[in-house]
């Protein structure tokens, strides 16, 4: 069930609503809050539409990059599972 939080990002306070507990919806908001203070560290005097953006490319960036591992693995794991199963296969006959 979709719970209501009240949270703070670039100063703007925001309602959103959830499925997650507390705990995870407070760590999401820490992580997009560190994400903004380490694009606003470059001393830019970027304004929040642009430091939004570049936190919006830089969290896509990484999510892309885990999708990627994650495919990796994934098939590495099915040619595995396929090498045992060809390997049993071999035993019993």
């Amino acid at each position: 069930m979709k719970r209501s939080f009240h949270i703070e990002i670039l100063g703007q306070r925001l309602t959103v609503l959830s499925d997650s507990d507390e705990k995870a919806v407070a760590g999401v908001v820490q992580y997009v809050n560190d994400k903004v203070a380490e694009v606003s560290k470059g001393g830019n005097n970027l304004n929040t539409l642009a430091i939004a953006v570049l936190v919006a490319l830089n969290i896509t960036d990484e999510l892309f990059k885990a999708r990627g591992e994650n495919d990796l693995i994934s098939q590495q794991l099915e040619n595995r599972t396929q090498e045992l199963i060809n390997l049993i296969d071999s035993v019993d006959c």
